[in-house]
């Protein structure tokens, strides 16, 4: 079993920056890929950034060039760096992993995919 727990969202006007932190604890010695993903409120959920134990990344389209996900494996803990955010990045943000996803090109295939472990989230609420 492997647990995420999500922090670092809250309430911030647009243009303004968030970090994201995802902490693992459990079975993560298993664990290559990791993701964060959104929901908006009635929208289906997305991947935003996926980052293997390696460095590989991916992003959504919505995030490149403003988003950055970054890992530190000594401290079982991936980041999400959220700058130049819009009212449109309004969501809860999800931590996941899966053990499953074991090489560099897992990053690709990521976005609906059902995806083992999921933290709660965390909110992000982004003002014009």
């Amino acid at each position: 079993q492997v647990q995420l727990v999500e922090s670092g969202g809250g309430l911030v006007q647009a243009g303004g920056s968030l970090r994201l932190s995802c902490a693992a604890s459990g079975s993560i010695f298993s664990i290559n890929a990791m993701g964060w993903y959104r929901q908006a409120p009635g929208k289906q959920r997305e991947l935003v950034a996926a980052i293997t134990s390696g460095g590989s990344t991916n992003y959504a389209d919505s995030v490149k060039g403003r988003f950055i996900i970054s890992r530190d494996n000594a401290k079982n803990t991936v980041y999400l760096q959220s700058n130049g955010l819009k009212p449109e990045d309004t969501a809860v943000y999800y931590c996941a992993a899966d053990p499953g996803l074991t090489t560099a090109q897992s990053v690709h295939i990521m976005d609906g995919y059902a995806m083992a472990y999921w933290g709660k989230g965390t909110l992000v609420t982004v003002s014009s």
